[in-house]
């Protein structure tokens, strides 16, 4: 039964939609804004720096990244991130989320810069510096998860709080159209400047020496929004759950949000004292209580992330690749090698435009009038049949009349990702937690999904290598070949589909009533691992 709410979480969670949630969405989605860019901006650049770097005299076809050095570049930035959301979600806890927010994004605008800047021409030292600093920067990145998640949620009332917290996530699709759109600027400026014959007629002079500062303009971008945000987020006052059950300053939370909301709110110091240092509401991260009460929820909210980001990462950062299996891109030798970012950057773009941007609003829409399991299992559903939908009759879809069946069919897993357990993996893990653990537990499901993520990213690069020995990227072994992967990543879409019973249904509940901080009592079911405090 639940017990009487502190007042000024009592006003959060029934306030009217006003100007400071958009501020709120704003300021943190621009940092979702920036992540997404920074991450995904890569796959756009790769192939150019396998042509710049790793071209050899009088070959048949233009230079690729050796296979250990395309792992590194495309993969090293997932790693700074795992280990971002880690640090940064348990710092979120301890220091504050206003505290920390700031430190990540300044790690992203000064590593945004210094990936373009990577020192050196030679192939060693562009390559060893790029990696250091792409691991820094997804460092900073991988902050940006728990605590914008947190920090929106705890800001939002209860009727609208998952439209709110997918808003912030949804940003992350116009990031990825942002990079395809700023590729397709900066390769389109430089290819009407130093316009050169393809490979197979110019050979190494198709890689005119300019091309260097294409992928360097395009990676540095990505310290704009970042930079333009950062006066803002650090206006922002820290958020009333944290500073009134964690920091346990009423008074202070009571003044906040006083000023926020605009009303009167009484500070409420006794309660707060009373409420925070009750046994039920101090137990620890690794206590019995914690397994209890949570343990089937975090493994919920990791499982699900871990397979969804294996499917997605691979899909994402790798169409470059399906793309050019099924002749959407041209063979590289065709192009010089700014005409290849153009094509690459345009199809990534469309793909964006088609696709993922619509499926994150759709969840926005939806999300609390349909809830999060519905959407996460559909989501989960759909991209487990398109895939084998894509998977099975793939030979169908190699043949050049069906080429646009095959792009559509491929948007669709894009849309129902986004309209669907990308979306919903983010926002669950910011609702159902205690507030002191809130920041630490969605970083740890967002480490899940980037750990998933660096599967997706590491393997794909072999699995979907050719069987055939002479078919396969120089310096790659055989893989199982496209078709066998997209029937992986269909397994594991539909694993996903079952992990996803174990996640509880958070719409239109109080943060306090998921967590069971405001409940005398609490029980988890023993069939439903749905239910949530009674």
């Amino acid at each position: 039964m639940a017990r009487e709410q502190l007042e000024v979480l009592s006003a959060l969670d029934v306030a009217k939609t006003q100007l400071y949630h958009f501020t709120a969405i704003v300021i943190a989605g621009m940092g979702f804004f920036t992540d997404a860019y920074d991450l995904f901006c890569i796959s756009l650049v790769t192939k150019l720096l396998g042509r710049i770097y790793y071209t050899e005299d009088n070959a048949p076809k233009p230079g690729t990244l050796p296979p250990n050095i395309s792992a590194a570049v495309n993969g090293v930035a997932l790693c700074g991130t795992l280990a971002g959301q880690l640090f940064f979600g348990w710092l979120g806890d301890k220091m504050g989320r206003k505290r920390v927010y700031g430190m990540t994004l300044m790690i992203m605008v000064i590593c945004s810069l210094a990936s373009g800047l990577s020192l050196g021409h030679e192939p060693k030292a562009v390559m060893a510096t790029l990696c250091f600093f792409r691991f820094w920067l997804g460092f900073g990145i991988g902050g940006d998860y728990p605590l914008s998640a947190t920090i929106m949620s705890e800001y939002a009332n209860k009727k609208t709080r998952g439209a709110f917290i997918a808003a912030v996530f949804a940003m992350q699709g116009f990031g990825i159209l942002a990079g395809g759109m700023v590729a397709i600027i900066v390769s389109a400026a430089f290819k009407a400047k130093f316009d050169v014959p393809a490979y197979e007629i110019a050979g190494d002079a198709s890689t005119v020496p300019q091309a260097d500062y294409v992928w360097r303009i395009i990676l540095m971008f990505g310290a704009i929004p970042a930079a333009l945000t950062y006066y803002w987020r650090m206006k922002m006052p820290e958020t009333a759950r944290y500073t009134a059950l964690v920091a346990k300053n009423a008074k202070q939370a009571a003044a906040d949000m006083s000023k926020v909301l605009q009303v009167e709110i009484l500070e409420e110091q006794e309660k707060v004292e009373k409420f925070t240092t009750e046994e039920r509401n101090s137990f620890g991260l690794f206590s019995k209580q914690f397994l209890k009460r949570h343990g089937l929820h975090l493994l919920g909210t990791t499982s699900t992330w871990f397979l969804l980001d294996i499917a997605f990462y691979s899909q994402n950062l790798f169409q470059k690749d399906i793309f050019s299996a099924v002749g959407w891109i041209p063979p590289a030798k065709t192009m010089n090698a700014i005409e290849e970012v153009y094509r690459i950057a345009r199809a990534q773009t469309l793909i964006a435009l088609c696709s993922t941007v619509p499926g994150y609003w759709f969840t926005v829409a939806f999300i609390d009038r349909i809830g999060r399991f519905a959407i996460q299992l559909m989501g989960f559903f759909f991209m487990t049949v398109f895939m084998f939908a894509l998977a099975i009759p793939y030979h169908h879809w190699t043949l050049k009349e069906n080429r646009i069946g095959f792009v559509l069919m491929y948007a669709l897993t894009f849309f129902f990702a986004n309209f669907g357990p990308n979306s919903t993996t983010f926002v669950v893990p910011a609702e159902i937690f205690p507030a002191r653990l809130r920041s630490t537990c969605h970083g740890i499901s967002a480490a899940a999904g980037k750990a998933g993520a660096m599967v997706g990213a590491f393997g794909f690069l072999y699995a979907a290598q050719s069987q055939d020995k002479t078919k396969t990227d120089a310096g790659y072994p055989p893989g199982i070949g496209v078709k066998n992967s997209l029937i992986m990543l269909g397994v594991i879409n539909f694993l996903g589909m079952l992990f996803t019973f174990l996640v509880p249904e958070s719409k239109g509940k109080s943060l306090e009533e998921m967590s069971g901080e405001n409940d005398d009592e609490y029980e988890t079911g023993p069939t439903d691992s749905r239910t949530v405090p009674v």
